[in-house]
């Protein structure tokens, strides 16, 4: 079944598009546009999936050392003894 586009904005913006992706046509240009589309909400991961991974990750280091002297870790590292 064919599309038919029937708004001016549209056709414009297909226009540009398949100017700067050099395409032979509009008709390539919106083909191309529509997979590449796709694709990017495919391979597009949900915030909430993200930040329960990143929640996982930072369960898993733990809680910082409260016993930790950042001063002279830094010192050390420095030879500033």
């Amino acid at each position: 079944m064919p599309l038919y586009v029937r708004d001016d904005d549209v056709d414009a913006l297909a226009v540009e598009l398949q100017k700067l992706t050099k395409a032979r046509s509009k008709t390539e240009a919106v083909r191309q546009a529509l997979k590449h589309e796709i694709e990017r909400n495919r391979a597009s991961i949900p915030l909430r999936e993200r930040l329960a991974k990143l929640q996982e990750r930072a369960a898993a280091i733990g809680l910082p050392n409260p016993d930790f002297d950042m001063k002279k870790f830094t010192d050390e590292m420095w030879g500033d003894d």
